[in-house]
C-alpha cells in the first residue's frame, strides 16, 4: 500500500463551497478545478475534485476557509455522526404543546362613543394584543396614538419603527415568538410593507395589519377612497399570497372585525388585513364592548426562544425547488380551505330584491340609505354587503342571482370592488348578469342620489327631469 493509499483524502461537501478557489491553488497534483455547474442549495457552482489525482496531502482541507466545504474523512465521518445524533433526538423530542388563548369575563353591553380608528385598537387590546409596531401616517394615526397610551399600562410593548418597512420586520420576528402584534397604516404605508408581508405569509406567520385607506396613487390626499383593494385581494407582495381582508362599515365592526382578525390569524398561522377607508378610520359611533377579554397562550410552533421550542424553526426559505413547490403547494390549500370557510356577508333586504348593490366599508352605509329610498318608491332594491373581500363571499351572491335584475357595485375605486365580484362569479360558474356601477375616485364618496339614480336606471324606473 502507498503511502497516498494509507492517507485519508479529503471529502468535499459541494452545498459548502463558496467556489473561492484557495484549495485549487494549495494543491499540488492539479486534482481540483472550478466548476461550471450551479448548486441548488448553494447557488455557487463548486469545484470538482478528482480523486484518482488526489495524493490524500491534506493542504487543500487547510486552505478551506468553509469549515465543512473540504473536510477529511476523520471529519466527515464525526459530522455524519452527529447529524444522525441530532436527528435521533429531535425525533425522540416531545413536540411542545399549544398553550390556548384564555378568554376572561369582561362586564359587557357598556356602551362608548369611538373613532373608528380608537375602536380598531380597543378591539386590539381585547383580542389579547400587546405589541405594537408602527409609524404614524393619516388618517389612521389615532389608532395608533391611543395603543401607545394604553399598552404600557396593560404590560404591553408600543414601539415607533424607524418605518413602514421596519414595521413589517419587527412585526415578523414578534409573530415568530408566538404573540399577537399588528400596526396602523394608510395607503402609502401598506405598499411600503408588502415585502415583509410576503415573508410572514411564506413562513405561516400571524399578524394583523389595519390599513385605512386613503386616496391615490402616490401621496395622494388624506380623504377615503377604496383603491388598496387590489393590493389586499391581489397583490400582497411577491409570490402566491393571500390573506383574509375583513372590510368593516362602523366603528362597531372596526371593534370586532380586528378581535376576529387576530383569532383568524393565529387559526390559519398568516396575516389578516382589516381594510377602512379614512372616513371610517376618523368618523365616530356607538360602540358596544364585548364580555370578555383575551389572555393570549403560546402556539407550540413558536419559535420565544426558551429551551421547550428550541427545536422549532420559522423560515420562508427552501432553496431546493422540488421542496419549495410542494411547501407552496401546502399554502395554496390553506387558503382553498380559508375560502371555503371565510366568506362573510350581511346582505339587507335581499330576499325580493330585483337590484342587489353591492357595496363595503363607508359606501355600503350610504348605499342601505339609498336601499331604503329605493323601497319608498316601490323599487325593490337590496344591498349585498361582503365583509371580507378575499375570500369574496361569493357562496352568500348565488342565491340572490336568480331574482335580480342586475348588480349595482358602489364604490371608492375604479372597479377594484367590481374585479372581486365578476373574478368570483366567474370561478363561481354563475350566470351572466347585468353589472352595473357607481364609482368615486380621489378622496370621495359615493352620494345616495348617485346611487339611486343608478339603481333606478338599472330598475329601467329612471324618473323623468
Amino acid at each position: 500500500m502507498s503511502r497516498a493509499e494509507a492517507r485519508s483524502k479529503p471529502v468535499l461537501h459541494p452545498e459548502y463551497c463558496k467556489a473561492c478557489g484557495r484549495c485549487i491553488e494549495a494543491c499540488a497534483r492539479d486534482a481540483l478545478a472550478l466548476g461550471a455547474e450551479i448548486h441548488p442549495l448553494s447557488g455557487l457552482a463548486p469545484v470538482l475534485l478528482d480523486d484518482a489525482r488526489c495524493n490524500a496531502c491534506g493542504l487543500c482541507v487547510e486552505a478551506c476557509p468553509e469549515p465543512w466545504g473540504l473536510v477529511s474523512a476523520e471529519d466527515d465521518a464525526w459530522l455524519a455522526d452527529a447529524g444522525a445524533r441530532r436527528a435521533e433526538a429531535v425525533a425522540r423530542a416531545t413536540p411542545p404543546a399549544d398553550v390556548p388563548d384564555e378568554a376572561l369575563p369582561l362586564r359587557g353591553g357598556r356602551q362608548l362613543v369611538a373613532k373608528g380608528a380608537h375602536a380598531g385598537a380597543l378591539g386590539a387590546l381585547l383580542a389579547g394584543c400587546r405589541h405594537f409596531f408602527g409609524y404614524p401616517i393619516t388618517p389612521s394615526t389615532e389608532g395608533a396614538e391611543l395603543m401607545a397610551k394604553l399598552l404600557p399600562r396593560h404590560g404591553g410593548t408600543f414601539l415607533q419603527a424607524a418605518s413602514e418597512v421596519a414595521t413589517v420586520n419587527m412585526m415578523y420576528g414578534c409573530a415568530a415568538a408566538g404573540r399577537p402584534a399588528m400596526t396602523f397604516t394608510s395607503s402609502p404605508g401598506f405598499s411600503l410593507m408588502l415585502e415583509g408581508i410576503s415573508y410572514m405569509i411564506g413562513a405561516q406567520l400571524p399578524g394583523v395589519f389595519v390599513n385605512v385607506m386613503r386616496a391615490g396613487p402616490g401621496l395622494g390626499n388624506v380623504g377615503p377612497a377604496q383603491a388598496d383593494l387590489k393590493l389586499a385581494c391581489r397583490g400582497l407582495g411577491h409570490g402566491d399570497t393571500h390573506a383574509i381582508a375583513l372590510v368593516p362599515a362602523t366603528p362597531q365592526e372596526m371593534l370586532d372585525f380586528t378581535m376576529l382578525a387576530f383569532e383568524l390569524s393565529f387559526r390559519y398561522r398568516n396575516p389578516v388585513v382589516v381594510l377602512a377607508d379614512g372616513y371610517l378610520g376618523q368618523m365616530t359611533g356607538r360602540v358596544v364592548l364585548p364580555d370578555r377579554i383575551v389572555r393570549p397562550g403560546l402556539p407550540g410552533w413558536a419559535v420565544p426562544g426558551d429551551a421547550a421550542h428550541r427545536r422549532n424553526l420559522v423560515t420562508s426559505i427552501l432553496l431546493d425547488t422540488g421542496d419549495w413547490e410542494a411547501y407552496n403547494r401546502g399554502l395554496v390549500e390553506k387558503y382553498a380551505r380559508i375560502s371555503a370557510a371565510e366568506q362573510r356577508a350581511a346582505p339587507y333586504l335581499c330576499d325580493d330584491a330585483e337590484v342587489v348593490v353591492v357595496a363595503c366599508n363607508t359606501p355600503a352605509q350610504i348605499a342601505k340609505g339609498a336601499v331604503r329610498a329605493l323601497r319608498d318608491e316601490g323599487i325593490r332594491a337590496g344591498l349585498f354587503r361582503p365583509q371580507t373581500v378575499w375570500p369574496f363571499p361569493v357562496k352568500a351572491l348565488l342565491p340572490l342571482l336568480g331574482r335580480a335584475r342586475s348588480l349595482l357595485v358602489v364604490e371608492a375605486s375604479d372597479g377594484q370592488l367590481e374585479d372581486e365580484l365578476r373574478l368570483a362569479l366567474s370561478h363561481a360558474g354563475a350566470r351572466p348578469v347585468d353589472i352595473r356601477h357607481v364609482r368615486r375616485l380621489g378622496g370621495n364618496l359615493p352620494t345616495q342620489r348617485e346611487i339611486v339614480e343608478a339603481a333606478r336606471a338599472a330598475a329601467g324606473k329612471e324618473r323623468a327631469a
